[in-house]
């Protein structure tokens, strides 16, 4: 069952020396269950790949299915309450709120989307931070916290509300060689054992080993999408 698909989408941006195509004109299907890693050089459109995932940004031509969603046809509005429900996202940088704990963090989500009952919140962020080895972080800040950590805490808020697709934009950039396997293991794990959909932006060779399929870009353009085909531990 395809959780993505997308049919010569297109993203252009202004710039000083005329429109810049971002994303130009790609066709992608990503099924459920599937671990698919995006790579390429900078400016290749990566990111705004999976941007337009999330509907975050929106595209100017194409349509985007995602997760039971056509994109392409709703407002901000909907998108809004559509992510917050159906898709996680994974940043480089964390992007942890640094007035709130771990446990506040990834209680946010569940209180902004009313997904699941309040008296039920509490107990599913912390079984989360539990089962990625944070539980006795789960009152510190995030600026007490590792590098390493503070990712976990950041996987942990975009698993809050039980997503269908998780993205995750160079979520290893940042972390130590060790952090960064121990995520990857995360992730596989998602994967493996619960049938979560990842979708990855990286640059990191060892990342993309983890994937089931890698997608590389140029020039906003899928130039090779030829399957690892590795088996999961």
């Amino acid at each position: 069952m395809t959780i993505c698909q997308l049919r010569q989408v297109r993203k252009t941006y202004a710039t000083p020396e005329g429109p810049y195509a971002a994303v130009d004109g790609i066709d992608l299907d990503v099924h459920e269950g599937e671990f698919v890693a995006i790579a390429g050089p900078s400016g290749s459109g990566k990111s705004t790949l999976l941007n337009l995932l999330a509907g975050i940004e929106r595209a100017e031509a194409g349509e985007l299915n995602v997760a039971g969603a056509a994109l392409h046809t709703m407002g901000e509005a909907a998108l809004t309450a559509w992510r917050g429900r159906h898709v996680g996202v994974v940043f480089q940088f964390f992007q942890l709120l640094p007035t709130l704990t771990a446990l506040e963090n990834v209680l946010l989500p569940m209180d902004f989307c009313g997904h699941l009952p309040r008296a039920r919140r509490t107990e599913r962020a912390l079984a989360l931070l539990g089962q990625l080895g944070l539980v006795s972080q789960a009152h510190r800040f995030p600026a007490a916290l590792s590098g390493g950590q503070q990712q976990r805490v950041a996987l942990a808020r975009a698993l809050a509300n039980e997503p269908r697709l998780l993205l995750a934009d160079e979520p290893t950039g940042n972390l130590d060689t060790a952090s960064a396997e121990s995520l990857l293991d995360l992730l596989q794990a998602l994967v493996d054992e619960q049938g979560l959909s990842v979708v990855m932006v990286t640059h990191e060779a060892a990342a993309m080993r983890r994937a089931m399929r890698c997608l590389h870009l140029r020039d906003g353009r899928v130039v090779d999408g030829a399957a690892l085909e590795q088996a999961h531990a």
